[in-house]
């Protein structure tokens, strides 16, 4: 089962327009316009790849939040750190992680990448703060590792793990193409 979509409100609809079709590489599908209260907002549906789901939709609530701070970032607005609540892309291959941190570090985006040994992300963000991220496995599961996760998630006392991630941090501002 696929996800349809899932839907955030943005602060600025160019902006995210944008960042989703020139750094993410999603295509506008469809726009919504739903009366609000004398007024209008707009939902506004990317496809991610898929033709008819696994959608990415945002809210531009502009005309109805005139004069009022949105509130949009959804980690750094409920006071956790930026990288708990985030949206994470599937990558064609590593080849294609890689190509989409380049591309991102091209377009002036500071990239977070991390090996977590058994999956390969790169993180930014995202006009309103969110962090967006695109991941690959490189190790694929085994029924040992569904074993596994269930023990940690019912332990009251899990054991840390041996060796963090290996983590690197890319500025734009020293990329070179």
């Amino acid at each position: 089962m696929g996800i349809s979509h899932i839907a955030l409100a943005v602060k600025d609809i160019e902006a995210t327009h944008r960042f989703y079709t020139e750094a993410m590489g999603f295509t506008l599908v469809k726009v919504e316009i739903v009366p609000q209260k004398g007024t209008f907002s707009r939902h506004v549906f990317y496809s991610t790849g898929s033709p008819s789901d696994q959608m990415i939709a945002f809210w531009d609530l502009s005309a109805t939040a005139a004069g009022r701070d949105l509130k949009t970032d959804i980690s750094r607005d409920l006071g956790l750190d930026p990288l708990t609540n985030h949206l994470a892309f599937q990558a064609g291959s590593v080849e294609d992680l890689d190509r989409r941190k380049s591309h991102w570090l091209s377009l002036g985006h500071d990239v977070l990448e991390i090996d977590h040994g058994w999956i390969r992300s790169v993180y930014t963000e995202d006009p309103d703060g969110i962090t967006v991220e695109f991941a690959i496995l490189t190790k694929p599961f085994t029924p040992e590792d569904a074993e596994e996760a269930l023990v940690l998630l019912r332990s009251e006392a899990p054991p840390l793990p041996d060796s963090p991630p290996k983590y690197r941090f890319h500025r734009a501002r020293d990329f070179k193409s």
